[in-house]
């Protein structure tokens, strides 16, 4: 395979990457020509929210096509083309044949969420420390324990499964957005016995349902009207506009003396989520990790 490298400006990012497309490249992606530099751009969006821009002041386009000739071509389709002005090629070049399974398999080694309590994918011995483990691998949905928002709440839910009640320290569990089940599987490894974890993505439940299966664990997983009345733990690890929508209907499924549990969250975000929350529960801020917070409150 080879890499077509272009360099544009931020207004020719959305016609060069259709152009790209047209031109049938296996994938197109964009990058901030400066990271790394004091020139260095932090762009942010979330789910369901408009992009905040299309591309960076300066971006670098990388496109792949299966062989020379292919590559060629588009650069030269591309070069007399109106929206291409002010755009650059920097080069071509050849992709070394890997094993694609094995070098992704690479990045994604055991992670410790405590000393003893590890995420483990199933290509991997477990760890000597581990007493405790999720066996999961990297698919696609949300959630391998690699994120500091995930790792968080593992965390917490590992502090609240050490109180040794065990199915009774968490009592009925929602995972709300469960993506891979990770978190529910968590509370299920600590000892929780009745799970409901639901998404709005198909393919997170299906996902949810394979995980479980794999570590042994029993839990319902289904699509949000699954949810019903209220439980005595419920995680959300969303993202901050979601949450902040999804306030009413998650604080009306926390029961009285329950635990709410939300990540996701910037530390630059707290203030509006604990106004946002402020009718129903007091949130407060948990635990710190890259920027990102874990916010928790009891009703």
């Amino acid at each position: 395979m080879f890499e077509l490298m272009l360099m544009c400006p931020e207004d020719r990012i959305e016609p060069v990457s259709d152009a790209l497309d047209a031109l049938d490249a296996l994938s197109v992606s964009v990058e901030d020509a400066d990271a790394q530099t004091d020139a260095e751009q932090a762009l942010f969006g979330e789910p369901g929210m408009p992009p905040p821009k299309d591309g960076w002041q300066r971006s670098r386009v990388v496109a792949l096509f299966p062989t020379r000739e292919a590559a060629s071509e588009a650069q030269q389709l591309l070069s007399v083309q109106d929206f291409f002005e002010g755009c650059q090629v920097l080069g071509m070049a050849e992709l070394a044949d890997q094993d694609w399974v094995r070098l992704t398999q690479s990045q994604f080694t055991p992670v410790d969420i405590t000393p003893d309590f590890w995420i483990v994918p199933t290509w991997h011995e477990l760890p000597a420390e581990a007493v405790r483990s999720i066996r999961l691998d990297p698919g696609l949905a949300f959630g391998t324990g690699t994120h500091p928002t995930t790792r968080m709440c593992l965390r917490w839910i590992a502090r609240k499964g050490a109180t040794g009640e065990g199915a009774a320290a968490f009592g009925r569990v929602l995972d709300y957005g469960c993506g891979s089940g990770i978190l529910a599987i968590g509370t299920a490894k600590f000892g929780a016995t009745d799970i409901d974890a639901v998404d709005i993505d198909t393919a997170a439940v299906e996902s949810t349902v394979l995980n479980a299966q794999a570590n042994g664990v029993q839990l319902r997983a289904g699509l949000p009207d699954k949810a019903s009345g209220q439980y005595q733990t419920v995680l959300a690890n969303i993202l901050a506009t979601p949450l902040r929508v999804l306030a009413p209907l998650l604080c009306n499924h926390v029961a009285p003396g329950g635990h709410l549990v939300l990540a996701g969250i910037l530390a630059r975000q707290a203030e509006e989520l604990m106004e946002a929350y402020a009718p129903w529960v007091k949130l407060e801020v948990a635990d710190t990790e890259d920027g990102w917070i874990l916010m928790t409150a009891s009703r």
